[in-house]
């Protein structure tokens, strides 16, 4: 079969398409035909070794597709079922093993595409909004990159959960995809301070929780835009890592809550990962949870898609197609 392999961490040239085996399931595995594959800024950490893996390896974390083959003990899952998966490295191929207790069945009314976009983005965004920090109508919140791949669904969500939200986005055409999304403010970033902004569309109070993929860039900004008590929840770095923060500050801007999640510590168990995965695709059957797709490249293009992603040019899910 092929795949995408990485045999040094760096830039994307070390993401190579090669010629490799067709693995066959062990205990407790299934085999998918991947069908599409989600490009995630998680990706780009293994692939720049900052969330190290032994090489050589198959990046990527999520996927839908068929399950192909069963290994021993398999009773969940047959051949021919339309399954999504995240937070198993290896989608960047053809065929994948799998873990059966990170498969989820994929409804007949959620596409291939779909349920690929969702796995990780969308179940990111269902933990943000309801686990981490669980909207309440009352709330207000800010979604930086409200515009991108997790930003637009967790905008979504937020409106589901009845909050009030804040986008920022950098350019006129995202901030149209902020607001088709139900973001009640949008603010260009590149046009007008955020800090600024929020302050004064609370009326100086700030947000009841911040939700910030981007990181070193908006990082510090972001804690002067809560209010006391407030919620800075970190959840990626697409434009460096942040600093490690002095505990002091926590306390001097108001005893500030400082959260750095991850997907895995919110599936935690079968029946949790099954829950998350039947609101996501149930919001998506119903028209609720609108999946952008942006940009869909041949497997053989990863190296593209990487440099699409880290271009912050990205206005929607972009994925990988065997």
């Amino acid at each position: 079969m092929k795949a995408i392999r990485i045999h040094e961490t760096g830039d994307p040239e070390v993401l190579r398409y090669e010629e490799t085996h067709k693995p066959e399931p062990g205990a407790g595995e299934v085999r998918v035909k991947v069908k599409a594959a989600g490009v995630n800024f998680i990706d780009t950490y293994h692939r720049r070794g900052w969330y190290p893996i032994p090489a050589p390896f198959t990046p990527g974390v999520e996927a839908a597709g068929v399950v192909d083959a069963l290994g021993p003990d398999v009773t969940d899952f047959a051949v021919g079922d339309r399954v999504a998966y995240g937070l198993t490295i290896g989608s960047y191929a053809e065929y994948a093993l799998v873990p059966a207790g990170v498969v989820v069945p994929l409804p007949d009314g959620v596409s291939y595409e779909e349920g690929a976009a969702a796995m990780i983005q969308g179940m990111t965004a269902h933990y943000l909004a309801c686990s981490t920090y669980p909207l309440q109508p009352s709330d207000t919140c800010l979604i930086h990159a409200a515009a991108g791949g997790t930003g637009a669904l967790l905008v979504q969500i937020a409106k589901i959960r009845g909050a009030r939200v804040i986008g920022t986005v950098s350019t006129a055409e995202k901030e149209a995809i902020a607001r088709e999304s139900g973001a009640d403010e949008v603010i260009r970033y590149t046009e007008k301070d955020f800090e600024e902004e929020v302050k004064r569309l609370t009326d100086g109070k700030g947000v009841n929780v911040v939700y910030d993929s981007v990181g070193l860039t908006t990082f510090d900004k972001s804690l002067n835009c809560l209010r006391p008590r407030g919620y800075m929840v970190l959840f990626g770095q697409a434009s460096g890592l942040v600093p490690p923060v002095d505990p002091q500050t926590l306390n001097q801007k108001g005893s500030i809550y400082l959260t750095r999640p991850v997907l895995g510590a919110y599936t935690l168990t079968r029946e949790e990962l099954l829950g998350r995965a039947s609101d996501v695709f149930g919001w998506i059957a119903d028209g609720r949870l609108k999946i952008r797709q942006d940009q869909t490249f041949p497997l053989s293009q990863a190296q593209a898609a990487h440099e699409y992603l880290e271009g912050r040019q990205t206005k929607g899910k972009v994925l990988l197609i065997p």
